[in-house]
């Protein structure tokens, strides 16, 4: 059968092109994955060859057709895993195979197929080593980003809090118990392990709970309305992503003031999206400077959790999700947090 690859009519083009992205997707997980056997597979028919094998460092092959009949290939794995530069000559020969500047394996081809040909579909399992280390890499950043959101509790609110709670000890001891447990609740949902996804229900019962410490704390300073409509209460969304939104809007839109500040909350649902906004009355800010924080360009570290949050909805939603941010100077800020009502794979 002649190599695909060698082919120029329409049809065979656009079946090449689809083989190399099935190849591409097999390889994600790396060449001991799920999917090596199937690239394997898909690359031998790709490039017309008798038999294909991919070999992590192990050197332990991973065939698809028939191998090399009345062959030893250990010994050409090994030459090439050892000198990293491709060994044989049609019908049997080998390639290595980089992921970045790091060799990740080889390639072994048995058939009648041009080194060229070899050369080409070795390049083609590179760049799906490397787009799978990628991706790994990006995702184990932003695990460790959520990570340090999930740890970002404010010493000061830590410390403010326990102080408010003593003082009511012997004023108040029934206040200052329930003040105890709300603040035991707090630390417990920001600290604890949870799994990936909650429910707007559970972020909104944490909103409350941190909303009424930052009440002993401010006192009439701070006013707060919260209002959810009951049909998005199953809803859901990614750990932690409306809590750091409420914070925000206490620390930046009432705490700096010296009179009182409005916090509103809502939740409701608007066809099949759960919407959900937070907003304040305090000093706003220019609408560039919002464009910055959620670019996480700006060096304000109380501003972090914002654009942390924004990637993580758009990397589990898509990039039409986020947050959007609604401000300017002297009116107040509104943030909107917009995430499907149901959505595959998504379940708390």
């Amino acid at each position: 059968m002649p190599p695909l690859l060698a082919r120029t009519d329409h049809t065979q083009s656009t079946a090449t092109l689809v083989a190399a992205r099935s190849v591409s997707e097999r390889l994600r997980h790396g060449l001991n994955g799920p999917g090596s056997r199937g690239a394997a597979r898909r690359l031998r028919h790709l490039l017309g060859a008798r038999g294909l094998a991919l070999a992590d460092l192990s050197g332990q092959p991973i065939w698809s057709g028939r191998p090399a009949e009345h062959a030893d290939t250990a010994p050409l794995l090994e030459a090439v895993l050892r000198g990293e530069a491709a060994r044989g000559t049609p019908p049997l020969q080998a390639v290595p195979l980089h992921a970045g500047d790091d060799l990740a394996g080889a390639l072994l081809v048995h058939g009648d197929v041009s080194a060229r040909a070899v050369r080409e579909a070795a390049l083609l399992v590179a760049r799906a080593l490397e787009s799978g280390r990628l991706e790994a890499s990006a995702e184990r950043a932003a695990q460790a980003e959520f990570r340090a959101l999930r740890a970002e509790i404010s010493p000061h609110f830590v410390y403010n809090a326990l102080t408010v709670i003593a003082s009511l000890v012997r004023s108040d001891p029934d206040r200052a118990q329930e003040l105890m447990l709300d603040f035991a609740d707090y630390t417990r949902y920001s600290l604890a392990r949870h799994g990936d996804y909650t429910t707007v229900s559970e972020e909104f019962h944490a909103i409350e709970t941190y909303l009424a410490l930052q009440r002993a704390l401010l006192g009439d300073r701070l006013r707060v309305q919260v209002r959810v409509a009951p049909e998005v209460l199953g809803v859901a969304v990614p750990y932690l992503v409306l809590q750091p939104l409420v914070e925000n809007a206490v620390r930046h839109g009432v705490e700096p003031g010296g009179g009182p500040g409005l916090v509103q909350v809502s939740g409701e649902a608007e066809g099949n999206d759960c919407v959900i906004g937070v907003e304040d009355d305090g000093p706003g800010m220019p609408p560039e400077r919002a464009r910055e924080v959620l670019s996480g360009e700006h060096e304000d570290s109380d501003a972090v959790g914002l654009a942390n949050v924004d990637r993580r909805l758009r990397h589990v939603y898509g990039p039409w999700y986020g947050l959007v941010v609604e401000t300017e100077e002297g009116a107040g800020t509104r943030v909107v947090v917009r995430v499907p009502r149901f959505q595959p794979g998504v379940l708390p």
